[in-house]
């Protein structure tokens, strides 16, 4: 039985009374966590639990006018390493317009990753370039970098508070040029090490997109995000995605899966 070890919505006014009892990092202590050391830590956590992972997921496209659009979609995900080269793959299956589509990833965190979109209605693969990866993923609030995660080594990051149960980080892109942020605050569970909020900021310093953890789940011993979303400052929009049938360290999810001709045939391993 599923162990739920937090659900929470991370609401500004639990944040306010979290930041009312900072205290300042005194980074001269010798037991202190250094900053490379958290970073690290979350992005585990975060993107490499098992050896490899599959999960259903429903994603609900809300617009300002409270209109609603639904995505269903299956994703296997392989490791050679953990914080190393990891391999994506999502296969959608619900509604008709988007079934059989296919964003496929292999991650390179030390260069920029190779992407694929398999567009069925047009039985068309196509390379998703480095310059894309920041913008909508199907649809979505959520942008296709979110998917497979982004490298800690693309940014400068730096430990602003430490409070009761959070760091909180400030992170600034080395290649300021290649994103569409100026600047990014992470709230990291000092516990799981979650990153449980993340804020994005424009170019001119104001908040452009929310991405919260609504709920948290012990799985096979790692804690999982099981239900987030992002809200979209500048649209007005959001997006939450539930997953359910997580699963670790699964049997026949391997490096072979995760081939471009699977792009146009799902692999046996993704089950309805």
């Amino acid at each position: 039985m599923k162990k739920i070890v937090l659900l929470c919505l991370i609401a500004a006014t639990v944040l306010a009374a979290e930041t009312n009892k900072t205290q300042t990092v005194k980074t001269e202590k010798k037991n202190d966590i250094s900053v490379k050391e958290i970073v690290d830590k979350a992005n585990i956590v975060s993107y490499y639990n098992g050896k490899n992972g599959r999960a259903k997921t429903h994603m609900v496209i809300t617009d300002k006018q409270g209109r609603k659009r639904d995505r269903q979609f299956t994703i296997l995900r392989y490791d050679k390493k953990d914080g190393g080269d990891q391999k994506f793959y999502v296969y959608f299956e619900k509604p008709a317009d988007v079934r059989r589509m296919v964003f496929m990833v292999w991650k390179h965190p030390e260069k920029d990753d190779d992407r694929w979109l398999y567009l069925p209605s047009l039985d068309l693969v196509k390379r998703i370039s480095a310059g894309d990866k920041r913008t909508s993923f199907a649809g979505s609030d959520f942008y296709y970098e979110d998917v497979s995660g982004r490298s800690p080594l693309e940014d400068e990051h730096k430990l602003l508070d430490t409070t009761k149960s959070f760091y909180v980080l400030d992170n600034v892109p080395k290649d300021p040029g290649s994103v569409e942020f100026s600047h990014y605050k992470m709230w990291i569970h000092k516990k799981t090490f979650l990153p449980l909020k993340v804020i994005f900021y424009d170019k001119n310093g104001k908040e452009d997109r929310i991405i919260e953890a609504l709920k948290v789940e012990t799985i096979q011993g790692f804690p999982t995000v099981v239900k987030s979303r992002v809200t979209n400052k500048k649209t007005g929009g959001n997006t939450v995605n539930t997953m359910t049938d997580i699963q670790y360290d699964v049997d026949g999810i391997n490096d072979s899966i995760f081939a471009e001709r699977y792009l146009r045939r799902k692999p046996k391993q993704i089950k309805y």
